[in-house]
């Protein structure tokens, strides 16, 4: 849990080592537009106290489901324009398939299961809570 900027291309070096030909990154990126409606010009995100070690367990647990693979991931809070990376996945594996494997399970389980909401704010000065309304 981060409420500074993602630097992906520094992380990058720590999660990978010389015996790694694949890395797989997801980088989750704020976009102007959500379930059809555009005009989204700013995410908050607000954690619950307990995201930073739900992060940790939901990323050790699927790290020893992936005992090939090293990952990493950070998720951003507050307030993130267009453009800004709200939610980063690494990982890094000999081989392209346990990179992938392991990158879409951290990935989909940090996002259903740490308690992190988004808050969508529209240009025409409307919010929304995503997955709330």
């Amino acid at each position: 849990m981060s409420a500074d900027p993602l630097d992906i291309a520094a992380v990058v070096p720590t999660v990978t080592t010389p015996a790694m030909g694949a890395v797989v990154t997801f980088d989750g990126i704020v976009r102007d537009h959500d379930a059809g409606r555009g005009g989204v010009e700013l995410l908050e995100y607000t954690a619950h106290p307990s995201a930073g070690a739900e992060i940790a367990r939901v990323a050790a647990e699927v790290s020893a489901a992936h005992p090939r693979t090293r990952l990493w991931c950070a998720h951003r809070t507050g307030a993130l324009r267009v453009g800004e990376s709200a939610f980063v996945v690494i990982a890094a594996a000999a081989h392209r398939g346990d990179a992938f494997a392991a990158a879409a399970e951290l990935a989909d389980r940090v996002k259903a299961e740490v308690p992190i909401w988004k808050e969508q704010h529209h240009s025409d000065g409307a919010s929304t809570w995503v997955g709330l309304e």
